[in-house]
């Protein structure tokens, strides 16, 4: 996982060799777990941009904590589940390779 702020990007967060195929907003309340328990991973990378709250992300079995304002950008292949400790609201976008 690379983690970033959403100042850093500047003009807009975006990875090269891929575009977005899906995405939404999704609302965790305290407690909350993003994914079903058990294995979750996706083909290609997917991004979050944490626009409220805070909570622990896992990725392969470690925890890391994030808030409000951080870019959450997972690879492709990792296991992963976001843990809201507060309320939390996120923008997620699944990606595809541009090609």
């Amino acid at each position: 996982m690379r983690r970033s702020t959403l100042a850093d990007w500047g003009a807009g967060v975006s990875l090269p060799g891929y575009r977005v195929d899906t995405g939404g907003v999704s609302t965790l309340a305290p407690g909350d777990i993003s994914h079903d328990k058990g294995p979750h991973t996706h083909p290609a990378p997917e991004i979050f941009l944490i626009l409220a709250g805070s909570g622990h992300v896992h990725i392969d079995g470690e925890t890391s904590p994030f808030a409000a304002g951080d870019v959450l950008i997972v690879e492709a292949g990792e296991d992963h589940h976001l843990e809201a400790v507060t309320e939390v609201v996120t923008t997620w976008l699944h990606l595809e390779p541009a090609s």
